[in-house]
């Protein structure tokens, strides 16, 4: 295989017109966040090996060529380097300290929201280049989400349980005007039931799936049984079509294990579609880490809500805080999955925000109505 082609730089000329005082500022600024962008990626790289930190490193110097284009548009009004962007700044700091698939999350909203489209300054390949980032990043955090998506399934669904179902049980129990020794006390054995409920829960789920998945894989009884079958009836080829194979795949394939072709057969029709089974492994994750997760985070969220309990205060401030600090929770929760799956963090943020103090109003009002009734 030969080395891949030469890169080829655009040689950018400077502005026939002086540059106007704005547009020195906004390259200067364009440039801070191409060099800052460029650290990123090669900070990244820095904790990968093998075709991830290749990429990455690809990724870096295709910003130094925007960075060059914009040094030679600046010339000499270049001046002292500024400082990139807030947003910039930020990816940077969590790059250097993490380098997860939540930074690689966050540069792909980064390379989405490029100002390049909208910015006559910029060639029409610099534009092409940022759509091409976006899908380039979105590949390389769609393999760390493949990897955590089990147990962070787990952990998010445990802490958003956890806090709205506490906080469903602490003000509903309030409502109806019972002391708050007892309302702490409910508050405190619904966290550790449905905490030990969660992880239960979550560990027979898994291990469930996983179970049904090994039931599905498929063995090698075919390598042991095919020189005994009935070549005139050949059930081989039913075994493979059983698998996903298309009836010519079948039959080529079936004739590999029999013996009847040459080793210069199509590879096309020799596809495993059991390889790829250690992915959904991988996706569903561990038995006992969703059981530790989930039970780790919904005791988390069910805390929460029994803060202002087990800090002495009872009716209406109570409930109101209770209800404060999960609502600023659900928020945060809503942001960080907003932020690893792509989506927009405000919209996914208010959305939970909605699910959860809308169940706990539910139960509130039913509190107070168990409550005038009891009374």
């Amino acid at each position: 295989m030969g080395s891949p082609p030469p890169v080829r730089w655009r040689v950018v000329t400077p502005p026939e017109q002086p540059p106007t005082a704005h547009d020195i500022s906004r390259w200067r600024r364009h440039l801070a966040d191409e060099r800052a962008e460029a650290a990123t990626y090669r900070e990244l790289a820095r904790r990968r090996s093998g075709e991830e930190r290749e990429i990455l490193l690809g990724l870096a110097e295709a910003e130094g060529r925007h960075e060059a284009h914009w040094l030679a548009l600046l010339g000499e009004h270049a001046g002292r380097p500024l400082r990139a962007s807030l947003r910039n700044r930020v990816l940077g700091w969590f790059a250097r300290r993490f380098g997860s698939v939540f930074v690689l999350a966050l540069a792909q909203r980064s390379e989405a929201r490029s100002p390049y489209a909208a910015d006559p300054s910029a060639t029409s390949a610099m534009v092409a280049d940022e759509q091409i980032h976006e899908e380039v990043v979105r590949g390389l955090a769609t393999r760390g989400r493949a990897r955590l998506s089990g147990n962070f399934r787990a952990a998010v669904f445990g802490a958003n349980d956890g806090l709205v179902s506490n906080l469903a049980l602490v003000i509903g129990i309030g409502a109806t005007g019972v002391p708050a020794a007892f309302i702490l006390f409910s508050g405190l054995a619904g966290l550790l039931a449905g905490a030990l409920s969660m992880g239960a829960g979550e560990y027979v789920s898994v291990r469930s799936q996983r179970e049904l998945l090994s039931a599905s894989r498929p063995t090698q009884i075919t390598l042991t049984a095919a020189k005994e079958l009935d070549i005139a009836a050949n059930e081989l080829v039913l075994v493979y079509r059983a698998r996903g194979m298309t009836p010519a795949a079948a039959e080529h394939r079936a004739a590999e294990r029999l013996g009847l072709l040459e080793c210069d057969c199509d590879p096309s029709f020799s596809l495993r579609p059991e390889e790829d089974l250690p992915d959904q492994y991988e996706t569903v994750g561990t038995g006992l880490g969703a059981a530790a997760s989930s039970f780790c985070f919904f005791a988390a969220g069910a805390i929460i809500p029994v803060l202002p309990y087990v800090l002495g205060l009872d009716g209406l401030l109570a409930v109101v805080l209770a209800c404060l600090l999960v609502g600023l929770a659900l928020l945060a929760t809503g942001a960080v999955v907003a932020l690893l799956s792509g989506a927009s963090p405000l919209r996914l943020a208010l959305r939970q925000l909605g699910i959860g103090l809308g169940a706990a109003a539910v139960t509130y009002l039913l509190g107070l109505l168990f409550g005038t009734s009891i009374s």
